[in-house]
């Protein structure tokens, strides 16, 4: 297998609170879990503390499992203002820190992480899991479902930009369509 074959992919699922990471590597079209867990920090610190917890540890990801790609869930629109302005700094900050090493960032909403895991964009936090435990055979639940959520989000990356319908593209409306969008992609028979 080429090294244009392989990636590593850092998701992260972004909080103020308790943020999720996951770490995969692609070989072709296998997905090995490499690492998946939480950044648990202390409610009771101040944001600009938890801020820089959430910079230092992303850092810390990269130098250690250096991804090729950076893929985070976008923060979801939600009624309390204050709350959607701390999850965006958070996010912000894990952006930063993937900008600062050289990385390509990569946003998907919760819905679009959903649908690509388990086709319903509506799935609870269990369904994406038990999809999971299967796409990449692990067993052990863990201990915060942002770790899993986390997870899908890598994988959904690797799903999005393994797509047959290149970004900026309509799917079209048959093979037709399919055929005339990818012609440099049909070999002869």
């Amino acid at each position: 297998m080429s090294q244009k074959d392989s990636k590593i992919i850092l998701g992260i699922d972004p909080g103020t609170i308790v943020m999720g990471y996951g770490i995969v590597a692609v070989h072709g079209q296998k997905i090995q879990l490499l690492h998946m867990n939480v950044l648990k920090m202390n409610p009771k610190k101040d944001q600009h503390t938890r801020l820089e917890q959430i910079h230092r540890k992303v850092s810390e990801l990269i130098i250690e499992f250096n991804p090729t790609t950076f893929a985070i869930e976008a923060p979801f629109f939600g009624k309390n203002v204050q709350s959607m302005l701390k999850l965006g700094r958070a996010q912000g900050v894990a952006i930063a820190a993937a900008i600062q090493a050289g990385l390509k960032v990569c946003e998907y909403s919760p819905k679009k992480v959903k649908q690509s895991i388990t086709g319903n964009g509506n799935s609870d936090k269990e369904q994406v899991w038990q999809m999971l435990q299967r796409i990449v055979e692990i067993k052990e639940i863990p201990d915060y479902l942002d770790a899993s959520d986390a997870l899908a989000v890598a994988i959904c990356h690797h799903y999005q930009s393994n797509s047959l319908v290149p970004a900026g593209k309509s799917a079209g409306k048959g093979w037709d369509d399919f055929i005339r969008q990818n012609a440099g992609r049909i070999k002869g028979l």
